[in-house]
């Protein structure tokens, strides 16, 4: 990317007119050139200022990996417009939480079929995924809209929703050089070029879609995007993977030892991955060696890190067999990539505490959440200059060779799945049942970097049965969030300030 590239708009379009003729997206087999993707852009964006959006409003997008999503959120970049892609399969409750805070003027459905659609006023949305909406954009402007240079890289660029205790998701807001500084890092430490193909497995309203996105349609590369319906048979995802000639691959862990655990994965599949990149959780030694065993002699596997709030990745730590030598322990986080700087919270060892990231990979801070923000975006203390940090809530350990260690979480926030939970959310949801008197909620690790969630409740109504309950949270979290036991209790125990003692609970033995 060019030095004066200073938005993301401007590198697309710097992009665009060097591998114009190249694939930018493979949709169900179908390609899209980077042309064809940059015209529909600016149509886009040239009808989103018809509708009288404009610089730093929100648009939400129930975005369901169509080409024309993808284009969406390129046209918002382009016009100062902040994008949230939402989870439209999680229930109301949560989504009508989401909307609340970053009241968007249009929410742009890429055929959903979401029911929580009948909740919103028909007038605020558009459906991108239609024959009207395709011939009313074919009418706009294909050019360019002369209002990207007035974008600046310290303009946000998009909100990623991440768990919050008090119930109410937060909104972490990037900045476009906030995206730019990430994407010249991966381009550098990954070395990718426009020869490429990188898979879009992840969830889109998840941040590692983060690094499949920008890493690909800035380095003019191909982009393959696999449906949410089809994560959910193996096999489809590792023939996808295969036809296309996927170069680089990045998911959770759990998603890989999916894979391995159903035998979708063969010595002769991944034929043309040459990096596969992992991250959000611990990757269980065993099945972290068996995936080792079956690629480790022609791809590179790494160990990636990073929060949210800045910006997907801040670490890379490559696998090797040395790696295999103490079976007990998680692979290291690696070095911070060299845009980062750090300290450590601790009380009482300067080789240990939680881990606080600097720098410009650093975002904006949370959306419409001042009190929030204030509490995890920080100055570091002892510098007579302002430096804007995040605390990430993360323990970690730095070892003989500057590696960092993920040893744990300061707060009651786990990771599970990839994703990032408060276990306050939880306990929130459960108490907006009617019949629910109180509600403790743990997460029980099972070993080799998994684990389950689990609640324990008293409730009011005893023809209420846990079913019941599943049922009913349900209606309130999103499916990664509910428990995968509920424990129904007369009384749950207390600790000597009164408060539910989750120790307890953790040894199952309520009193």
């Amino acid at each position: 990317m060019s030095a004066y590239n200073y938005n993301i708009g401007l590198c697309f379009q710097d992009v665009t007119s060097r591998f114009g003729n190249r694939r930018a997206i493979v949709v169900s087999g179908m390609p899209l050139s980077y042309t064809e993707l940059n015209i529909e852009v600016n149509r886009i964006a040239h009808y989103l200022l018809l509708k009288g959006m404009r610089k730093g409003q929100v648009i939400a997008i129930f975005n369901n990996k169509s080409a024309t999503a993808y284009a969406c959120i390129l046209a918002c970049l382009k016009i100062g417009v902040l994008y949230t892609n939402v989870d439209f399969t999680s229930p109301w409750e949560r989504v009508q939480k989401i909307l609340e805070r970053c009241k968007p003027v249009f929410i742009l459905d890429d055929n959903s079929g979401a029911e929580i659609l009948s909740h919103i006023p028909a007038n605020a949305i558009i459906n991108i995924g239609t024959a009207s909406f395709q011939e009313e954009i074919a009418a706009m402007d294909a050019g360019n809209p002369a209002c990207v240079k007035d974008i600046t890289g310290s303009d946000p660029a998009y909100i990623m929703f991440t768990s919050g205790s008090t119930g109410f998701p937060k909104g972490a807001v990037m900045s476009h050089q906030n995206v730019i500084n990430f994407v010249n890092w991966a381009q550098a430490t990954f070395a990718i070029t426009h020869e490429d193909v990188f898979t879009n497995v992840n969830q889109i309203y998840f941040d590692n879609s983060v690094f499949d996105i920008y890493c690909s349609l800035l380095s003019g590369a191909a982009l393959v995007p696999v449906h949410t319906d089809g994560v959910k048979d193996p096999k489809s995802i590792v023939k996808t993977i295969n036809d296309s000639g996927c170069t680089i691959w990045f998911s959770v862990p759990s998603m890989l030892v999916y894979l391995l655990t159903t035998k979708a994965l063969a010595k002769e599949d991944f034929t043309s991955i040459r990096r596969v990149l992992f991250g959000g959780e611990g990757f269980p030694k065993s099945k972290l060696k068996q995936l080792f065993t079956l690629y480790g002699d022609r791809m590179e596997l790494h160990n990636v890190y990073g929060p949210t709030e800045c910006t997907c990745i801040c670490s890379s730590y490559r696998i090797s067999t040395v790696d295999f030598e103490n079976m007990n322990e998680l692979a290291p986080l690696g070095f911070l990539a060299p845009n980062f700087s750090y300290y450590l919270i601790s009380e009482d060892d300067e080789h240990a505490g939680e881990l606080v990231l600097g720098g410009p990979n650093v975002g904006l801070g949370y959306y419409n959440d001042p009190e929030r923000t204030a509490a995890a975006f920080v100055t570091r203390p002892g510098h007579l200059h302002f430096e804007w940090c995040y605390r990430t809530g993360d323990l970690v350990r730095v070892d003989e060779h500057g590696h960092l260690h993920f040893k744990g979480r300061a707060d009651n926030q786990v990771k599970h799945m990839g994703y990032r939970i408060e276990l306050e959310e939880i306990e929130a949801g459960f108490n907006a049942i009617p019949y629910v008197n109180e509600v403790g909620v743990i997460y029980e690790k099972m070993g080799e970097g998994l684990g389950q969630i689990k609640a324990f409740l008293s409730i009011n109504d005893p023809a209420k049965k846990t079913a019941d309950l599943q049922a009913d949270i349900k209606k309130i979290l999103p499916a990664y969030m509910v428990p995968r036991i509920i424990v129904i209790l007369d009384n749950l125990p207390k600790n000597k300030n009164g408060k539910i003692d989750r120790k307890q609970l953790a040894l199952n033995q309520p009193a």
